[in-house]
């Protein structure tokens, strides 16, 4: 092996293990759409993520039928960040402004249904969606220097994934210490109710019993 291959195994070894570190960031779904109704994906994301997706219709199933979709993509606090209709293919692409499921929605909107048809829906997300070969030419670099912006994207995407998670970790610790001193207090509040009521009761069973001179 050349000396000067080395470096460039060596990023392209670290990179593939960055990336296996990293939540799934590509994924292609095959949907079967019904005559009517809905079909959905939902994906959780945290912010400040590129998200890139493509849709088409896929006429090879369904030959003698030629339906068109809508689609509807939402925001986990139901901003409508794409929609579509009367389409055979399309394309949408966003950055996460919040963090949640974003959800994409696929009906049939045309006359002719048939019996349903099939839709690919190739959806990418954070250094998935980035299209390194257009940056390589776009900025005029390749070998180590290229490998290297990759793993500093990577490195990059990690570091807001545990950022994230600690921040939702926080987050649920909060809620946690909230409820328990909910449930404390309440636990308290009912010991002294029936603290109370205890009293109450001896109070009006001695009042009885002495009412009727048995005490």
């Amino acid at each position: 092996m050349a000396p000067s291959t080395f470096p460039a195994l060596l990023l392209a070894s670290a990179a593939a293990l960055l990336l296996l570190l990293l939540p799934p960031g590509a994924e292609a779904v095959w949907l079967e759409l019904p005559p009517s109704g809905t079909k959905c994906v939902s994906e959780e994301i945290q912010p400040n993520v590129v998200v890139l997706a493509d849709y088409a219709i896929m006429y090879e199933s369904h030959p003698t039928s030629h339906p068109t979709v809508a689609v509807k993509v939402t925001s986990p606090y139901g901003n409508t960040v794409h929609h579509n209709e009367n389409a055979t293919t399309g394309q949408f692409a966003f950055t996460t402004t919040e963090a949640g499921n974003y959800l994409a929605c696929f009906w049939i909107d045309s006359a002719e249904k048939g019996s349903g048809t099939s839709l690919n829906l190739d959806w990418k997300i954070g250094i998935a969606a980035k299209d390194w070969d257009t940056i390589a030419k776009k900025e005029k670099i390749e070998g180590v220097e290229l490998e290297l912006r990759k793993l500093e994207a990577a490195v990059e995407s990690i570091h807001h994934n545990l950022l994230y998670l600690k921040a939702r970790e926080a987050e649920m610790r909060t809620v946690s210490e909230k409820t328990n001193s909910r449930v404390a207090w309440f636990s308290i509040l009912s010991l002294g109710v029936c603290i109370v009521v205890s009293v109450l009761q001896l109070w009006h069973l001695q009042g009885f019993f002495r009412k009727k001179k048995l005490i």
